[in-house]
């Protein structure tokens, strides 16, 4: 993989920094949050244009869309935000055994435990842009691949999951579950869309 194709670190860092700026709302994706977001998009079962993801990076609401400065700002961030899609699009494509959740990283009794859940709640909402289509993996009997992906994820879990999630120490666990799932998931809708394409 070319250095060129990659999102530099000082491009991620600027992108960091308008997510967390006061010219987006409070509603708006984190960094962890976009990347599992952008993640579902990228090796989902159908392509979603920039003009149904975008919006939702801002928040829920159409009112929640930056008050960006002049319209080579509101291009400039669209084009980090469509970097950050294709560096997630290009890794699978070239070397998926080399992709990275972006975790969270946070002490716990003195141990570095892992973070996914704004990750895996981004994720969910990327999978939402096209729910009809990730019906085939959920209702296969790979469907598993997304139990810790909505454990920490999903806005509501049932009454009996919640203690698979009460400590750093399981969501930790899930995480490095998610972290094995994703490139299985890249490949079941890798061998769906080619069962399609025949």
């Amino acid at each position: 993989m070319s250095e060129e194709q990659l999102m530099t670190d000082k491009e991620f860092d600027e992108l960091d920094r308008f997510l967390m700026s006061e010219q987006c709302s409070d509603d708006a994706m984190t960094m962890d949050a976009l990347h599992g977001y952008l993640t579902a998009i990228a090796i989902g079962p159908t392509p979603v244009t920039t003009e149904e993801w975008l919006p939702r990076v801002w928040g829920p609401d159409p009112e929640d869309e930056p008050e960006f400065r002049n319209s080579a700002q509101a291009e400039r961030i669209r084009t980090l935000c469509e970097r950050m899609l294709e560096d997630i699009v290009v890794t699978f494509a070239v070397a998926p055994k080399d992709f990275e959740p972006l975790f969270c990283e946070h002490q716990w009794k003195g141990k570095p435990v892992l973070d996914a859940e704004a990750w895996a709640w981004g994720f969910t909402e990327g999978m939402q842009l096209g729910t009809a289509g990730w019906q085939a993996l959920q209702n296969s009997p790979q469907a598993g691949l997304l139990r810790a992906i909505t454990l920490l994820g999903a806005e509501e879990i049932e009454e009996a999951e919640l203690k698979l999630v009460d400590d750093p120490l399981k969501c930790h666990k899930l995480a490095i579950e998610i972290e094995a799932s994703i490139p299985q998931i890249h490949r079941f809708w890798a061998a769906h869309k080619k069962l399609k394409a025949h």
